[in-house]
């Protein structure tokens, strides 16, 4: 069932974020909002929404519980956002997304179907049930949230690297296809950003990735830094694939010069282990 706020667009541009109770969503949904747009924020989490509401002010979105594996709940919900933006969906983001870090042979089916279904099917019956609404207004984009892990795959990560290389090439594909009604599509591709994403995933044992990051001292970037890349990405030149954080541009780098000295530096980050 659709939770909805009162509020109508009123001819303001619209902007429809999956996972949008914490972290990139939340932040993205704060950027638009206070750009002016009017912001559809869909997660599971109903506490996380209301909050999320407040956050950006009532007068500015509306909530949508949503599931993003279910086909018929993206239906549902897009039909009462439509409702509320006379028929505009300027920009639909894929933003939901999970991590369950460990060898592969250490994950278990649930933590393995829960990566691809969210982070791999949830984009697809995004794009979609979107469809519609998108090809119905003018200068829609499309836009994904992958990962540099789509780019190059860590280790303890291949399950999640998996699901983004594949939203990677949906984006690609997409960006071809749609062209021929008008839509744009866009590709973001972040590095470790300081979102609650760190505090659930886990490389091995109890130790959370934040945890493994700092002792690794890699770097983590603030999340602002990604909403500011998609509004970047909306509003500037058209061009598919953003990398955000010094460390993803410098990885984009060598992972197209000097693709086997990065794979070497990702075996000896196993051995070493």
């Amino acid at each position: 069932m659709a939770a909805s706020g009162k509020a109508q667009s009123s001819g303001r541009r619209s902007i429809f974020i999956t996972g949008a109770a914490s972290g990139i969503g939340l932040s993205t949904a704060r950027r638009f909002a206070s750009g002016g747009w009017f912001v559809g924020l869909a997660d599971i989490d109903q506490k996380g929404l209301a909050a999320a509401l407040e956050a950006i002010g009532p007068g500015n979105g509306s909530t949508h519980r949503l599931d993003v594996r279910h086909r018929s709940a993206w239906k549902a919900e897009l039909a009462v956002f439509a409702k509320l933006t006379d028929g505009r969906l300027d920009v639909l983001l894929n933003n939901a997304g999970v991590a369950k870090g460990g060898y592969l042979e250490a994950q278990s089916a649930e933590e393995v179907d829960l990566q691809v279904d969210v982070n791999l099917k949830g984009v697809l019956n995004g794009c979609q049930a979107s469809f519609d609404l998108l090809c119905a207004t003018p200068g829609a984009i499309v836009v994904n949230v992958a990962s540099v892990a789509g780019l190059v795959a860590p280790p303890r990560m291949s399950v999640y690297a998996a699901t983004k290389f594949a939203v990677r090439g949906l984006s690609e594909a997409l960006e071809a296809e749609f062209s021929r009604v008008g839509v744009g599509v866009r590709c973001v591709m972040p590095w470790f950003i300081d979102t609650p994403l760190l505090d659930k995933a886990r490389f091995s044992g109890n130790e959370d990735l934040r945890v493994s990051l700092r002792d690794q001292k890699v770097p983590v970037y603030p999340v602002e830094q990604v909403s500011d890349a998609i509004w970047a990405a909306v509003h500037g030149k058209p061009q598919l694939h953003h990398l955000v954080g010094g460390q993803a541009k410098q990885i984009g780098l060598l992972s197209r010069f000097l693709p086997e000295m990065v794979r070497k530096q990702l075996q000896r980050q196993v051995e070493a282990l």
